[in-house]
């Protein structure tokens, strides 16, 4: 049996989250959220089985992602025999190991922490106590200190400020001249762009002086943690990256345990900024491909 590929749409979302929530681990990149914002980037398209849901990429390759679905109760090397590709990224750990022990297929996987997804504690994140986040929080006092500013979740009539300071953020970084944040520009767009008919969204905003200076756009990914996917800021307004990211766990997300920031795509900089934040921890993802023996 050949899976049938077709491109995402909204009206399959919830259907999509029913076998998401069956997974015994869930990282970012399977977020429907996550899916639909990126959907073009990566040319995305999936099938729907009666017990997994499969995701393929087509581009800048063509790739399978992990199966969507209750991994535990799956016949898996009846459905590598189905399979016409069998090149996979963005792997779970776990995933990944009950792969290990499929009869007549090989796993040829390397660990690819491009793709790790780093977890922070929320409540360090909101206290920032101790000498590790000594410059965090100097730089929110700084911030909090000399702007009078309003928090508030972010709602669909705020959504016009969100675009407006998106397209300046790309204007200050040049955005059109990087492959990597034209990309993620485009993923920002399409989930502002889609904000109300995304479902479970927890989002929030600081504004000054009417002006909105930060915005950060996330949602559950499980019951314990909350994913960013998207966090920015105004440059001009020193400290702001500190304060959005405090006062959302604070305000928006303090019933969580544990914060997702995502991964850092190998990227030098967003690397360094990522573990300036003191990950307690990383969901470990494999690439590679399943070998018939």
């Amino acid at each position: 049996m050949h899976l049938k590929f077709q491109p995402l749409d909204l009206e399959s979302q919830e259907e999509y989250n029913r076998f998401l929530k069956l997974c015994p681990e869930v990282t970012s990149d399977y977020s429907f959220v996550n899916l639909w914002a990126w959907r073009d980037i990566y040319n995305l398209e999936w099938a729907f089985e009666q017990d997994l849901v499969w995701i393929r990429q087509n581009s800048p390759t063509r790739a399978l992602w992990s199966p969507v679905g209750n991994w535990d109760d799956i016949d898996w090397r009846t459905k590598f025999q189905d399979l016409e590709l069998l090149e996979f990224i963005r792997i779970p750990e776990r995933l990944y190991y009950i792969w290990n022990d499929t009869p007549g297929y090989t796993p040829e996987f390397y660990s690819d922490p491009d793709h790790w997804d780093y977890i922070y504690s929320v409540q360090e994140l909101i206290d920032l106590q101790g000498n590790r986040f000594h410059k965090k929080k100097n730089l929110l006092k700084q911030f909090m200190r000399k702007y009078n500013f309003v928090y508030y979740s972010l709602s669909e009539d705020k959504i016009e400020k969100a675009l407006t300071l998106q397209t300046e953020w790309c204007m200050w970084r040049d955005c059109e001249d990087s492959t990597t944040l034209e990309a993620e520009n485009k993923a920002i767009l399409n989930t502002l762009e889609d904000y109300s008919k995304l479902d479970g969204l927890i989002s929030g905003a600081l504004e000054v002086e009417d002006r909105m200076v930060a915005f950060s756009i996330a949602e559950a990914l499980d019951s314990e943690t909350v994913v960013i996917h998207f966090e920015k800021g105004c440059p001009t307004y020193k400290g702001v990256y500190q304060a959005i990211n405090q006062q959302f766990l604070a305000n928006s997300a303090n019933g969580f345990s544990y914060v997702n920031r995502e991964q850092d795509i190998g990227d030098p900089g967003l690397r360094q900024a990522k573990k300036s934040y003191n990950p307690i921890c990383y969901q470990r993802k494999y690439s590679g491909r399943m070998v018939r023996t």
